[in-house]
């Protein structure tokens, strides 16, 4: 397993173009640690960032909502990095702290009551289907 993230200077012609790729899409002047790890496989680097730009695109969702969910996914598989990451991007998109808080409640509910349904083995009702 990698411990150490690959560098700019350091990473290959293949690795750079998506690391520019990367920056010149998010604005910013370098990558974060995720893709510097993931550059140590330039397949899986390459194709990541491609479903990655895709899904997070506007789209019939907006930036925001998009992040809000991925933060709300994260929080669900307990992913501290994800998380960090995710909660950064949705307040640079504008999340408030109040929407924060909101999401939270969301996602502590939707956790406890789909594992009561669970549990519970509750039927699902004709009317959902």
């Amino acid at each position: 397993m990698p411990r150490t993230p690959i560098e700019y200077r350091d990473a290959s012609a293949g690795v750079r173009a998506v690391f520019d790729d990367i920056k010149r899409t998010r604005q910013v002047d370098d990558v974060n640690n995720f893709w510097k790890y993931l550059a140590h496989d330039p397949a899986v680097l390459a194709r990541t960032w491609q479903s990655v730009k895709e899904i997070m695109a506007a789209g019939a969702l907006d930036p925001l909502t998009k992040e809000m969910i991925y933060l709300a996914v994260s929080v669900t598989n307990g992913c501290p990095y994800c998380i960090a990451s995710h909660t950064a991007a949705a307040r640079k998109a504008g999340m408030s702290d109040a929407m924060f808080g909101e999401l939270m409640a969301v996602v502590g509910m939707a956790n406890e009551t789909n594992r009561l349904a669970n549990g519970y083995r509750v039927p699902i009702d004709p009317a959902f289907e």
